[in-house]
């Protein structure tokens, strides 16, 4: 171990801050700076969460949405490559359509929807954003459309 660079930790899971948002509240004392974080965590083997999470500092909220993430992980089913199938999610005004792709393609997808990909382990497929360009709705609207289609891949027993 080397004192000057520490512990190299071995990670479990892979960790991508997707957004950082300053909140600012008026209060009778002057206003109060808060951070919110939103963090996608992935195995890149079919296991991805995303975590949402406010605090006092950066760091602190980033740490938070990592915990919250990997609390609320969700298992994709992948069909080599790919997703198994195509579907459309809408998750309050954003709307995501995924689309399996053919091996060596690649990700063609819109920043959060390719992060939340990437973490899962999708190496192959096609995406189109409808509806917001917020981060967060984006985000949430894919891993809604990843959960249906481990629904529909359970159903078909695939």
């Amino acid at each position: 171990m080397n004192r000057y660079y520490g512990n190299p930790e071995i990670k479990e899971f892979d960790e991508t801050v997707v957004s950082i948002n300053r909140i600012s509240k008026k209060t009778k004392g002057g206003n109060k700076i808060r951070f919110s974080a939103l963090v996608v965590v992935g195995d890149k083997k079919g296991k991805v969460g995303v975590g949402l999470s406010k605090a006092g500092d950066v760091r602190s909220a980033i740490n938070k949405a990592i915990s919250a993430a990997k609390r609320r992980m969700v298992v994709i089913p992948l069909k080599g490559t790919t997703i198994p199938c195509s579907v459309r999610e809408k998750f309050s005004a954003a709307k995501v359509y995924l689309k399996p792709a053919p091996p060596g393609s690649g990700i063609i997808a819109g920043g959060p929807v390719r992060v939340v990909l990437e973490a899962a382990g999708i190496r192959d497929a096609s995406a189109k954003i409808l509806g917001t360009e917020n981060k967060i709705s984006n985000v949430y609207a894919t891993l809604k459309a990843l959960e249906t289609i481990s629904r529909i891949s359970q159903r078909k027993g695939l």
